[in-house]
């Protein structure tokens, strides 16, 4: 199926160089097709209510569509709310390694740092 959006204005999400490097070296050793983009979303779960997702994934008909660092970030409408003002950084320190999800809307978030309630 290929669905063909128009891409909307400014994303709802910012992503930093250092997350953009990351994505990038991850497609390319993962060898994901052009056709996909970078999913960015959130569903139930984890331990404080809501878990994130980020993953590379084809377009779907309710995402909407934005081109950010280089990528197509796909986004489902309703997790706009959720998401607005998020930042998504990549730690590589001593102490952890990973995506890191600064998100305004989160009222509380688990000690992982990978799920939030809002």
């Amino acid at each position: 199926m290929n669905i063909t959006k128009e891409t909307i204005g400014t994303a709802p999400v910012t992503i930093t160089e250092s997350a953009i490097r990351e994505l990038r070296a991850i497609k390319e050793a993962q060898n994901i097709p052009d056709d996909h983009g970078l999913r960015i979303g959130v569903k139930g779960g984890g331990c404080s209510g809501f878990s994130y997702i980020l993953g590379f994934d084809l377009e779907k008909e309710k995402d909407q569509v934005y081109e950010l660092g280089g990528f197509k970030i796909l986004m489902e409408k309703s997790h706009g709310l959720y998401l607005l003002g998020m930042e998504i950084d990549w730690v590589d320190g001593l102490n952890n390694r990973g995506f890191s999800f600064n998100n305004p809307n989160a009222s509380d978030t688990c000690g992982c740092g990978s799920s939030f309630s809002a």
